[in-house]
């Protein structure tokens, strides 16, 4: 009788992994994909002075050497200076070329800015000029049991916050509206690519990928991805061995995106990612709920609140992951 493989064992070490092994591997698989699969000179990638876009820039100078990669800082109005000059102090240190492009006029002329303002001021009519806004949903997964329900926050020029629920009409406007920056972000990336007969390489990793924290066809449009498989608790493995800057290792994710300054963690995953990773990655394993709860000193019902949002987000996000459909590739 065939006997099925045990389970491996979930251990609060269970993401670590060969990190010179997985350089390795990467390296080749972007040198295969621009020179051999895309046929491309080389390859741009947007910098951002995150951590994705630092390890992906790293990568691409390793495999490719610094002369065929081209870093484009893509700043706008509401951008954060930190973000401008962390990525040039990445430049520095890995010694490749970078391009700054301000998509400040680009999104004025595509109403971005105005078209989430007039839904901002539907829901709070002070805001005006000047202020600033993020929004967020509520605390903590590991605290308590709520709905994800977005709210917006309005910072005055004097510092009065002004927090309220969105509603869904004005939720959508307000996205729909912010996401002009990573369309408009990845359609100037495309330029620089296509003038240089350059690869663009996104910098997507597995949380934003399959839970749906992207855009699509905007961050999500590109033409290699080679650390969408990868925690993002691993890609902070990734840039520790590559030597990535500690300002960026130590900086807190954020989509920067928003004037006011929203985490990635109070915007959309709603706990670490040392936390949520290993939740997630225990789900895979088939560890039951009680083994990750008790490994990694949580309540059951913890284990199975973040589980659940999970499930959820996967499920409410799997129209951004779904390819063009067709009729060859859709029955009728």
């Amino acid at each position: 009788m065939k006997l099925n493989p045990p389970l491996p064992t979930f251990t609060q070490q269970s993401l670590e992994f060969n990190v010179d092994q997985e350089i390795e591997k990467l390296c080749g698989l972007i040198r295969d994909a621009v020179a051999n699969r895309l046929n491309r000179r080389g390859a741009v990638v947007g910098i951002s002075g995150g951590i994705d876009s630092s390890v992906v820039v790293a990568l691409c100078v390793r495999a490719l050497g610094a002369e065929k990669v081209l870093g484009v800082l893509l700043p706008e109005g509401e951008s954060s200076p930190e973000s401008t000059r962390l990525a040039h102090e990445l430049a520095r240190q890995y010694g490749f070329p970078t391009i700054t492009e301000d998509i400040s006029a680009a999104l004025d002329g595509a109403g971005c800015y105005r078209r989430r303002d007039e839904a901002i001021q539907r829901i709070i009519p002070q805001f005006r000029e000047g202020w600033k806004s993020k929004i967020t949903l509520p605390g903590s997964l590991l605290d308590e049991d709520t709905l994800n329900i977005f709210y917006l926050t309005a910072v005055s020029q004097t510092g009065e916050e002004v927090r309220k629920r969105i509603p869904n009409k004005e939720f959508f406007q307000i996205v729909a509206a912010s996401n002009f920056k990573q369309r408009t972000r990845m359609a100037m990336l495309y330029y620089h690519a296509e003038l240089r007969n350059y690869a663009v390489i996104g910098t997507a990793n597995k949380n934003e990928h399959d839970l749906g924290f992207f855009v699509k066809y905007g961050d999500g449009g590109v033409d290699v991805s080679p650390i969408l498989h990868l925690f993002k608790s691993q890609v902070y493995q990734l840039g520790h061995k590559l030597e990535i800057p500690m300002e960026i290792l130590e900086r807190t994710p954020t989509s920067d995106t928003y004037s006011a300054g929203s985490t990635q963690e109070e915007f959309f995953f709603r706990l670490p990612f040392k936390i949520l990773d290993l939740i997630w990655s225990g789900l895979e394993q088939g560890a039951s709920v009680e083994i990750i709860a008790q490994t990694l000193e949580l309540s059951v019902e913890q284990v199975e609140r973040v589980i659940r949002d999970l499930l959820q987000k996967k499920r409410t996000t799997e129209y951004l992951r779904t390819p063009t459909i067709t009729a060859t590739n859709h029955p009728i």
